[in-house]
């Protein structure tokens, strides 16, 4: 098997177990779970990022975007020049 096969089987493999994750965690909510719920993400388009959510995971994601906005910047800069 070579490495592409193997990439491509790997990616199939992580979206399959990111549906199963959601599958559970929505029949574990519905089945009883009386814990809050809570979440958000960023979108990044080219260097700007759209961040929505609540919680106290937002705020570092919106840290996380605004690290990754600054390497994509410095990065089209340095990539201009040479």
């Amino acid at each position: 098997m070579d490495k592409g096969s193997l990439l491509i089987l790997t990616g199939m493999g992580m979206i399959l177990l990111g549906f199963l994750l959601v599958f559970i965690g929505t029949a574990v909510s519905a089945l009883g779970g009386d814990g809050e719920i809570e979440g958000g993400g960023v979108i990044m388009i080219g260097p700007i990022p759209i961040i929505f959510g609540t919680g106290r995971g937002v705020s570092i994601a919106a840290i996380l975007a605004i690290i990754l906005m600054a390497l994509w910047i410095i990065g089209a800069l340095l990539a201009r020049r040479g």
